[in-house]
């Protein structure tokens, strides 16, 4: 049943034209990312302090480097009084695996992901695809090479050695070491595209029979760039109903949104956009584009909250119009929007997120879109969600009979996350 809603989905051609096309768009602006990988945070790009390697090393000569390093931080625990050297200090060799090792004293084996917003994303195959707290972690000790975005200066990339409040990153024969305050972001460099990549599939399935036969399918799907300067994601959000075989509802909404990390704190937007239809509501196709900044207003260990807007330009072609009116309309508009996180419990995370956009009245005047989830973890990588949706639109158009679609919809949706 899930493969023929995915294929319904996939049948709007405008859906997939728009996500290739505004893929071709953010992913070229990735590249130019990219190249310019050593580029510094909050310096003239002019006079970029560019740390680069000229020793001629390959990485596993630079592993070499490192292991030499590691050797002589072990001789300082081994040569301790046995009964002062504890378990942890022996700390193992990275072989082919990062390792990371937790403030209780716990080493895990596995893939660094990322470091943003102080959440470390880590692929183990003891633990899956996890979120540690930067806070929690006391060592650690990469074999992929690592571009770490320091603040104030560059984004370095080389082997990545962390302990205690120290950062160390080899480059070559040379070594750079930074407080641990510094680090803004990290991520593996860019040799390795995939690993840039994460995202999370919900699933929900709602059938009722008795005096009517319903069957309600809703998908929501998060897929996500990360990279030491930079954030990409795209969001989706479709639904179909039916009622007694007669198709009731018929909606999808597909949001793309590109970071770049200015600061700790700041960050500007060069793009933003959405792709939204139902004919439900009279919209063929709904598209939004632009471009604004952001700003982080709290971000510690449980909780996350940030703002960000700027100016956009909206097309909308509707599916039916009363007699002399166009067809399709074109406004410029402002859109606001805020996110709030809160790790609640170890397993139960919330999460806000708000969108509002002004627009000229033939666009809806006034809109906004609202998400509440909770998200229940059961597994690494397997989680219960529970979302509630409001979309408001306080001046809906008109179909061509007069009919006007109601200003509020309202979801409440029940179902399986799977993160990969």
């Amino acid at each position: 049943m899930h493969l023929i809603f995915i294929m319904k989905c996939m049948g709007s051609y405008s859906l997939l034209r728009y996500f290739l096309l505004v893929c071709l768009i953010t992913l070229s602006l990735a590249a130019d990312e990219t190249v310019d990988n050593n580029s510094s945070d909050m310096v003239d790009p002019d006079t970029l302090v560019k740390v680069e390697d000229n020793s001629g090393l390959t990485e596993d000569e630079i592993r070499q480097v490192a292991k030499k390093l590691d050797k002589k931080e072990k001789k300082k625990s081994i040569n301790k009084p046995a009964y002062k050297v504890r378990w942890e200090d022996l700390s193992p060799t990275p072989i082919k695996y990062d390792w990371v090792q937790t403030t209780s004293g716990e080493w895990f084996k596995g893939e660094i992901k990322g470091l943003y917003d102080d959440k470390l994303e880590f692929d183990s195959d003891e633990v899956g695809l996890y979120f540690f707290d930067f806070d929690d972690i006391k060592q650690i000790k990469s074999y992929h090479i690592i571009s770490v975005n320091i603040e104030n200066l560059a984004s370095i990339a080389g082997i990545l050695r962390l302990k205690d409040n120290k950062v160390t990153i080899i480059q070559g024969e040379h070594k750079y070491e930074f407080s641990r305050d510094k680090v803004i972001s990290f991520a593996p460099d860019a040799e390795i595209e995939k690993n840039f990549w994460s995202g999370k599939i919900t699933l929900n399935l709602d059938i009722r029979s008795g005096n009517s036969n319903q069957a309600d399918y809703t998908a929501q799907a998060n897929l996500q760039r990360r990279t030491a300067m930079s954030h990409l994601s795209f969001d989706y959000l479709g639904r179909i109903s039916s009622k007694d075989k007669e198709e009731i509802a018929n909606d999808h909404r597909l949001n793309q949104k590109y970071d770049r990390y200015l600061t700790r704190s700041f960050f500007w937007t060069p793009l933003f956009s959405e792709y939204y239809t139902d004919k439900y509501k009279n919209i063929t196709a709904q598209i939004t584009v632009g471009a604004g900044v952001g700003y982080t207003v709290l971000n510690t260990k449980k909780t996350f909250w940030s703002f960000s807007g700027g100016p956009a330009v909206i097309y909308t072609r509707y599916t039916t119009v009363k007699k002399g009116d166009a067809p399709d309309d074109y406004s410029p508009a402002i859109e606001l929007s805020t996110k709030f996180e809160q790790e609640l419990n170890a397993i139960t995370d919330f999460t806000y997120d708000y969108k509002l956009t002004f627009s000229d009245k033939q666009a809806g005047a006034y809109k906004h879109h609202m998400i509440f989830k909770f998200e229940n973890e059961l597994l690494s990588w397997l989680d219960v969600d529970i979302t509630a949706i409001w979309d408001y639109v306080a001046n809906p158009q008109g179909e061509s009979d007069g009919v006007v679609p109601r200003k509020n919809d309202y979801q409440l949706l029940f179902g399986l996350g799977i993160e990969f």
